[in-house]
């Protein structure tokens, strides 16, 4: 189940994050002093929601359709309208709940809602050429590698290079 996130998720997205918080240091920026603080989440929660009015980005957490359990998250950011209708998918799942289908089955739902709700021509995404992990859910959810950008986002504090991914509203949908 994917839905926008509430300020009343915040203990369960303080405790899934700080759980695993080893587990997702290699892939993301680095985490701000207060990055699992009620304020800081209530922050969070103001940009998502002021992006969704603004059409530039959409964040959903994902939850089991069983236990109702919260167990990552991804956004649609940087939405470009215009010649490019475009957007950037990123993702997060909790170190309990990897390599078991969930974000696999949340960015196969959350596609459709790119191209037939949004109306975008393009969704892109980049990973580490060393997470294996995001690699096959990329490609298993239908996205063809384009590239490398060298020295692209900075992740855990270092400047690193990223594959570069896209999926196209003309592509096989998987």
């Amino acid at each position: 189940m994917l839905r926008t996130p509430q300020t009343s998720d915040y203990p369960a997205w303080a405790e899934l994050r700080a759980a695993s918080r080893d587990f997702l240091t290699p892939w993301e920026p680095l985490w701000a002093t207060d990055e699992l603080s009620r304020t800081s989440f209530r922050r969070r929660v103001r940009h998502y929601l002021r992006d969704l009015r603004e059409d530039v980005g959409y964040a959903l957490f994902i939850f089991a359709a069983a236990t109702e359990s919260l167990v990552g998250g991804l956004t649609l950011c940087n939405v470009r309208r215009g010649v490019t209708q475009s957007c950037t998918l990123g993702y997060w799942i909790g170190a309990h709940y990897a390599h078991q289908g969930y974000m696999t089955a949340a960015v196969r739902a959350v596609i459709p809602f790119v191209f037939d709700s949004l109306e975008l021509h393009r969704l892109e995404a980049a990973c580490l050429p060393t997470n294996t992990a995001s690699i096959k859910l990329l490609e298993k959810t239908g996205f063809k590698r384009e590239g490398l950008a060298r020295r692209y986002l900075r992740i855990n504090g270092v400047w690193q290079d990223h594959l570069l991914y896209a999926l196209l509203d003309t592509d096989t949908r998987r």
